[in-house]
């Protein structure tokens, strides 16, 4: 069983709708005992970064996410729940995200367009069992306008959008990606198909 962690933003939905047309059983929900026995837990969301990591901890939330870490189970953050898997996040202010990944959220330059919308090639910088079966250059859509900043070596894929940007990241069992597996078509699917299957 897969948890798709419910903290009040973003389309969860149709999140849970492209596990299951993969082959997969997955619950959105907040409730502490079920995200403690999912086998995976995914980490989704669209909005700000404070308000989304002030209602995870309210909700005791991050205390599970860390057991899950800690437990080596796969743990997918995807789009905010990306960013909130890093240390800190310059949206709006500073706020302190989880901290499972070393690495900084900050505004995407002046010289491009904000918000990032629409499709734009993956650069596979590491073998990860996300990516497998993907194929040369990969598209997939992305809708952001904060992106990563580390120098840790984790990032498992980079787009080119005014320069090159970090957008996929891995430590361990955790993933973590900047643009919409479940918006990316074949190649979503895919992603969410792998991460299913780890």
């Amino acid at each position: 069983m897969i948890a798709i962690i419910d903290y009040g933003m973003g389309n969860l939905r149709s999140v849970q709708k492209a596990f299951e047309f993969v082959g997969y059983d997955a619950i959105v929900t907040d409730d502490i005992e079920k995200i403690r026995k999912a086998d995976k837990i995914v980490l989704p969301g669209v909005g700000a970064f404070g308000d989304a990591i002030k209602t995870i901890r309210e909700k005791h939330i991050d205390e599970e996410i860390y057991k899950a870490v800690d437990l080596k189970k796969p743990f997918l953050g995807i789009c905010l729940g990306m960013q909130m898997v890093f240390d800190k996040s310059y949206e709006y202010g500073e706020h302190e995200g989880l901290g499972i990944i070393k690495g900084e959220i900050k505004l995407l330059p002046d010289n491009v367009k904000r918000p990032h919308i629409g499709w734009n090639s993956l650069d596979i910088k590491m073998r990860s069992p996300l990516f497998e079966g993907l194929g040369d250059e990969p598209y997939v859509y992305f809708v952001h306008s904060y992106f990563l900043e580390t120098d840790a070596p984790v990032v498992s894929a980079t787009t080119f959008y005014g320069r090159e940007i970090q957008v996929a990241a891995q430590k361990d069992n955790v993933f973590a990606l900047q643009f919409h597996p479940e918006k990316s078509g074949n190649t979503g699917l895919k992603i969410l198909k792998n991460f299913g299957g780890l």
